[in-house]
């Protein structure tokens, strides 16, 4: 009866979805041949979309314990395939960067991304303190960029130190601080995907504050000078969260075969 019911709640989810986008097709900028980063919009949104699709339908073939860590996984490409329609939108319509439709896109999964580690070592034992602290500082780094991005530009290096010792906080977090003691409590499949996704946040991420470098003005400007990384932006935020899940998803695939 669970399954039946979460097979209706997942396919309803899903068409709600597509006849909203299919109702706003008439509204949809065309894209030139030549509009490289509207294309990785558009590409994004889709292959976000696609793995949502996935993550939700996986969900009854997993234990019940792992089921919220897919779930996890799923709503965070589905809230990136929504912002990325209207980001594409907006790219279309006015060839500027969709900042304020960015951040609140990230507001919302990165969050989400951080809860991520504290859900697969909840095995562990890890206590709802460790992903209070996370989900703090993903806050934090994601508010303070956005200031320093939008409303005080002149201050943009302040607020990026800022938002960048939160990052520093999270990375610090996982490698060496409690959730990297949890991980290795937890040894096996749980220690690997932990690690990978150590690795997503110190490489993956570090586009991030690249991009935030590149589109202010600071000490950092006579080094880097000044450009768009839309398309670098799209194509991290893709491989980033649907990475996430993949690694989520292959852990409970085999923590539920065993």
């Amino acid at each position: 009866m669970f399954n039946y019911l979460l097979i209706l709640v997942k396919q309803k989810t899903l068409n709600i979805f597509i006849m909203t986008n299919f109702m706003h097709l008439s509204l949809v900028a065309k894209l030139a041949p030549d509009d490289y980063t509207g294309f990785t919009f558009f590409v994004g949104c889709m292959a976000m979309m696609a793995a949502s699709a996935f993550f939700f339908l996986s969900l009854s073939q997993f234990d019940k314990k792992w089921r919220t860590s897919v779930l996890v996984s799923g709503l965070i490409t589905f809230i990136a395939a929504v912002h990325y329609f209207y980001m594409k939108e907006y790219w279309g319509e006015f060839h500027e960067s969709p900042t304020f439709f960015r951040y609140v896109d990230w507001i919302l999964t990165v969050p989400l991304m951080c809860v991520e580690f504290y859900l697969i070592l909840k095995v562990a034992g890890a206590k709802t303190a460790l992903l209070w602290k996370m989900i703090a500082y993903s806050v934090v780094m994601l508010i303070t960029g956005y200031l320093g991005e939008t409303l005080f530009k002149d201050q943009a290096q302040i607020w990026g130190l800022i938002s960048g010792i939160a990052y520093f906080a999270i990375a610090y977090e996982i490698w060496l601080g409690s959730a990297s003691k949890l991980a290795k409590a937890a040894g096996g499949a749980v220690l690997e995907s932990h690690k990978i996704l150590c690795w997503f946040v110190l490489v993956g991420w570090a586009i991030y504050p690249l991009g935030y470098m590149l589109g202010t003005d600071g000490w950092y400007s006579s080094i880097l000078g000044k450009g768009s990384v839309d398309v670098a932006y799209n194509i991290a935020d893709a491989i980033n969260k649907i990475g996430f899940g993949l690694v989520v998803y292959n852990l409970a695939v085999k923590s539920t075969d065993k």
